[in-house]
């Protein structure tokens, strides 16, 4: 007998976050950049889509385009480009199950039990946040890569949209300075076998393509 799932993937819906201004991409709409001839955001929707119930972007511009990925699209409620807590707290307002899985569309690779292992530490540590840790090249020459947050990869009980919406009203826009507030458990994703640029994001486009490269 198969052991269930700690949470059943329809009580999940996933939200794709691409509404950020890709400063450091000169401007461009990250999330609709080519990786291997497939715009970046629907590498992420199609990952994600695998593993959640229902499946949604945040995306502030170029709304058509990502549209025709047959998702529902919402920009952020609040103005500005207030960073990825607005994208959270967006995907709070719509999400109707209860919880919430947020991804950036700028990693491409990210594993496909990315929300079997977050349900799971979750209800093993009665958390209401659960957080991926990866781990990240040293930045000394020959270190040993060192385990990160990688906060943007989040499992949120959809009972702390009263808390986001608090927080994000008193000013707040960083996201470990919010789960701060709440029982969040940090999940390894370093186990044997998990690939070391699983959650590489693509920050440039030369980031992009040498990402590209190494995968084709």
């Amino acid at each position: 007998m198969t052991t269930p799932p700690a949470i059943a993937t329809g009580e999940i819906t996933g939200l794709v976050l691409a509404g950020g201004r890709g400063t450091r991409m000169g401007g461009v709409d990250k999330g609709l950049q080519n990786f291997n001839g497939t715009a970046l955001a629907m590498h992420a929707v199609m990952r994600l889509g695998m593993q959640v119930g229902e499946i949604m972007i945040n995306a502030n511009r170029n709304l058509s385009a990502y549209e025709s990925f047959g998702v529902p699209v919402w920009p952020d409620a609040l103005a500005d480009y207030a960073g990825p807590l607005a994208g959270f707290l967006t995907g709070m307002e719509r999400c109707e199950t209860p919880y919430l899985l947020t991804v950036p569309c700028d990693t491409p690779l990210f594993p496909l039990d990315l929300a079997g292992r977050l349900s799971e530490a979750l209800v093993a540590n009665d958390a209401e946040i659960a957080m991926v840790s990866a781990p990240e090249p040293s930045e000394e020459p020959g270190g040993a890569p060192a385990l990160r947050a990688q906060p943007v990869f989040c499992l949120l009980s959809a009972t702390l949209l009263e808390s986001l919406v608090r927080f994000t009203q008193a000013g707040g826009r960083k996201i470990d300075s919010w789960t701060a507030q709440h029982r969040t458990v940090l999940v390894p994703f370093d186990r044997p076998g998990d690939a070391p640029d699983a959650f590489f994001n693509a920050n440039t486009l030369a980031e992009l393509h040498a990402l590209e490269s190494q995968r084709t």
